[in-house]
């Protein structure tokens, strides 16, 4: 979700050709992200689809010189199953991160409610556009990235909130002026209000998600910037570093994705190993 362009991984470079996902892979089905829109009353048109999977389409939208990102969660079917009722869910639980998180740097605000088409789109989330790019692997930043970015993530855990989806450097920005910003908000978890939040397994759990945060933040300063972490290999320090319960998910969720990931080169959707980049139209994170 940025302006800037992420280099092809080799496997992309080489990848054959492949075709559209099918419409039960895309979360509104054969349709594209709405060309026109309003939020909060202000209309605003399609520039860019970012982002099409199975779980939500993101587009880039712009009104003037405003620049808004809107995701429409999952509504599409599934083998005659209605999955509105998860898109509006995804669409409410993104807001309400964005809305517990609002004024802290590098996150990006909500905007308004969406509409298009002549109808309220509660499974949609706004938000303002951050220009920048999304950190390259290995991609070396400038000093002050990683201390920043650490402070920002410890003033969400502040907030009693764990982002969860850090293991993906495509939900971290490279701002324009160098600093970090995170993105897409989807799956993290936060307290419930009122007596729910003092709750101890639900505590529990919110401290292992938020030590989550702690070590995939550590892995990416560490393939980044390894000159900040002198005198031991970087691979050997995350491997030493690792929480149990992230080792016990690596031994069920690796063999898992390996099968998922055959199983989109077997539909033609992605090719070779089945990486993200060899998908015909891939998300913005992979383009060349």
């Amino acid at each position: 979700m940025t302006s800037g362009k992420a280099n092809p991984s080799p496997e992309a470079a080489g990848a054959k050709s492949t075709r559209r996902r099918p419409a039960l892979f895309q979360a509104l089905g054969r349709s594209a992200p709405p060309l026109e829109i309003e939020i909060g009353g202000v209309p605003y048109r399609r520039r860019e689809v970012f982002k099409h999977d199975s779980w939500a389409a993101t587009a880039l939208y712009a009104s003037g010189d405003r620049l808004a990102i809107c995701k429409f969660n999952r509504e599409h079917s599934v083998f005659g199953l209605p999955m509105g009722w998860l898109g509006r869910r995804l669409g409410r639980r993104e807001a309400r991160m964005l809305e517990r998180l609002a004024g802290l740097p590098g996150i990006p605000p909500l905007l308004g409610p969406v509409r298009a088409e002549g109808r309220a789109r509660p499974n949609a989330c706004a938000r303002v556009f951050l220009p920048g790019h999304v950190l390259g692997a290995g991609e070396r930043v400038n000093d002050e990235f990683f201390p920043r970015l650490e402070r920002l993530l410890a003033e969400v855990h502040r907030r009693e909130v764990a982002y969860v989806d850090l293991h993906k450097r495509e939900n971290i920005l490279v701002l324009a002026d160098g600093s970090p910003g995170l993105i897409d908000f989807q799956i993290s978890f936060a307290l419930p209000g009122g007596i729910g939040r003092h709750f101890p397994p639900l505590r529990w759990w919110l401290r292992c998600l938020q030590r989550s945060d702690d070590y995939h933040l550590l892995k990416h300063r560490l393939r980044c910037r390894p000159d900040q972490f002198p005198g031991e290999a970087p691979e050997a320090y995350i491997a030493r570093h690792r929480p149990w319960w992230i080792r016990l998910h690596r031994f069920f969720g690796v063999p898992l994705r390996f099968l998922r990931r055959r199983l989109l080169v077997a539909l033609g959707i992605r090719s070779g190993r089945g990486s993200a980049a060899t998908e015909t139209n891939p998300e913005v994170a992979f383009r060349d």
